[in-house]
């Protein structure tokens, strides 16, 4: 069995397509998401803003590797390059 890679998550409480994220890593074996709530903590929005170029979320880090946003993360799940990356293999 693999060690999944550390998955971390911009998000903010009402947002559906985080939501979404959330249901389809779940779905691929991810028992925990690191969640930082940009809702909560602005200076999280910003610093979500610096690393990414990107204003909305979710924003997502799989490892050290940035997937980006719910459709980035459905396509490559779609291409297959989901799963290799959760457990590890280059990007």
């Amino acid at each position: 069995m693999h060690r999944m890679n550390r998955v971390r998550m911009y998000t903010s409480q009402v947002c559906p397509f985080c939501i979404r994220a959330k249901a389809l890593l779940q779905r691929r074996g991810v028992a925990v998401i690191e969640e930082i709530r940009i809702d909560l903590d602005p200076s999280e929005r910003v610093r979500m803003m610096q690393i990414t170029g990107r204003r909305t979320v979710p924003q997502i880090f799989i490892g050290e590797t940035h997937v980006g946003g719910c459709d980035d993360l459905m396509a490559l799940d779609a291409s297959g390059g989901l799963m290799p990356l959760l457990q590890g293999a280059a990007a």
